[in-house]
C-alpha cells in the first residue's frame, strides 16, 4: 500500500513540470574533440570513454582560477571548461560564511534546481558552526542560455554535450573546493543531491581536499537513470533508436560512478554516507542497491541510509527533515 501511494505521489510531482522538451539526438563529437567530427561516432566514443577513465585525473582536471570574485555573498569565476554558452561559462555560487568556522560545506543541487533552493540547508550548516557554499550547476539559473527553459544541456540526448556538461560540473566543483581552502578552512565537506550526488562523487574520488561527503540519492550509471528513470523520459525519447542501453552505458561510463569504485577503494579512508529512497522512480532503487553492492565488493567503508519515500517526496515533509538530519549530523560529526 505504501509503495503504491509513494509511486503515485512520485508521478504526480514529476508530471507537474509541463515544460520538458524532447531535444533532437546528436552525437556531439564537437563538444569533446572538434577536429574529430568526421570520425565514426561509435568508434570515437568507445575509444574516448576508455581513455577518459584511464586518465580520469586529466578528464576531471581543475585548472588554476585567477578571477574568483566575491561580491557580497555572490561568488563568480570563469569555468575551467569552455562551452559555447557565454552565460554558462561564468560559474556562480552563493556563500554563507560563519564567523570563526574552521570547516565549510559545499552544496551541490539537483537537476533543474531553482534559484534559492538549498539556501535553508546552508543556513542550518551555519547554525551548526560551519560555513557553506551553494554552487549553481552548469546551464542552471543565471548560467542558463536564453534558448532554454530547463537545464536541458546538462543531461541530453546529445552524447558529447552530456559528457562535457557533467565534466564541467566536476571541474567547477573542484574549483569551488580550492576557493574554500584558500579562505583558510581546515576541513571541507560536500553534499550533493540527485545529479549533484553524482557530480560530488566524482569530485570526492579525484580530490583529497574533500574530507567527508554525503551522496543524497544513489545510482551507478547515468545511462541507466536516463533509460529507466521517471524524470528523464524526454531524454530517452530524444535518444530514440539511435543508441541502445548497453552502448550508451559504455559512452557515458566516464560520468558514471561505477567506473571509479576501484579507484575509490585505493584511496585513504574518508567518511562517506549514501542516502537512497525505497520508492524512487527517478533513481530506481535497484540501481541504488547495485551501487551499494559495489561499495561492499570493493570493501569501501561507508555509511548508508534508506528512507521509505521516493525521489521527489524526499523533498516533502516529513522526509525532508529526516533527510536533512541525516546529512547535517553526519557532516557535523566528521568535520569537527
Amino acid at each position: 500500500m505504501l509503495k503504491r501511494y509513494m509511486h503515485a505521489k512520485e508521478r504526480y510531482f514529476a508530471m507537474r513540470d509541463d515544460n520538458r522538451i524532447v531535444q533532437p539526438f546528436d552525437w556531439g563529437i564537437e563538444f569533446i574533440e572538434p577536429e574529430a567530427t568526421g570520425c565514426d561516432p561509435r568508434t570515437f566514443f568507445d575509444e574516448f570513454s576508455k581513455r577518459a577513465i584511464e586518465k580520469s585525473d586529466e578528464f576531471f582536471f581543475s585548472p588554476e582560477v585567477t578571477d574568483f570574485h566575491l561580491d557580497g555573498d555572490n561568488l563568480t569565476w570563469t569555468s575551467g571548461v569552455a562551452t559555447p554558452s557565454k552565460e554558462n561559462s561564468l560559474v556562480r555560487a552563493t556563500y554563507f560564511p560563519k564567523d570563526g568556522a574552521k570547516a565549510a560545506v559545499l552544496v551541490l543541487p539537483h537537476w533543474n534546481a531553482k534559484a534559492g533552493t538549498y539556501f535553508d540547508l546552508c543556513k542550518v550548516f551555519n547554525d551548526r558552526g560551519f560555513s557553506a557554499l551553494r554552487l549553481t550547476l552548469p546551464y542552471h539559473e543565471d548560467r542558463m542560455p536564453p534558448e532554454l527553459e530547463r537545464a536541458d544541456y546538462l543531461v541530453a540526448p546529445n552524447i558529447g554535450r552530456t559528457l562535457q556538461s557533467l565534466r564541467q560540473s566536476v571541474v567547477d566543483t573542484r574549483s569551488a573546493v580550492r576557493w574554500l581552502k584558500a579562505q583558510g578552512y581546515e576541513k571541507i565537506g560536500l553534499v550533493g543531491t540527485s545529479i549533484g550526488s553524482c557530480v560530488g562523487f566524482f569530485a570526492f574520488v579525484h580530490d583529497l581536499a574533500i574530507d567527508a561527503a554525503v551522496f543524497n540519492h544513489v545510482s551507478g550509471y547515468v545511462a541507466d537513470v536516463v533509460w529507466e528513470g521517471l524524470s528523464t523520459y524526454h531524454v530517452k525519447a530524444g535518444l530514440g533508436d539511435n543508441v541502445g542501453l548497453d552502448e550508451l552505458r559504455r559512452y557515458w561510463l566516464p560520468i558514471s560512478p561505477m567506473a571509479y569504485m576501484d579507484r575509490l577503494a585505493a584511496l585513504p579512508e574518508r567518511p562517506q554516507r549514501y542516502i537512497y529512497t525505497l520508492y524512487d522512480l527517478s533513481f530506481p532503487v535497484d540501481l541504488s542497491r547495485d551501487t551499494l553492492a559495489a561499495l561492499r565488493r570493493n570493501k569501501i567503508p561507508h555509511s548508508r541510509v534508506a528512507i521509505p519515500c521516493g525521489h521527489y517526496t524526499l523533498g516533502e515533509k516529513p522526509w525532508v527533515y529526516y533527510d536533512g538530519f541525516k546529512i547535517v549530523n553526519f557532516l557535523r560529526k566528521h568535520l569537527k
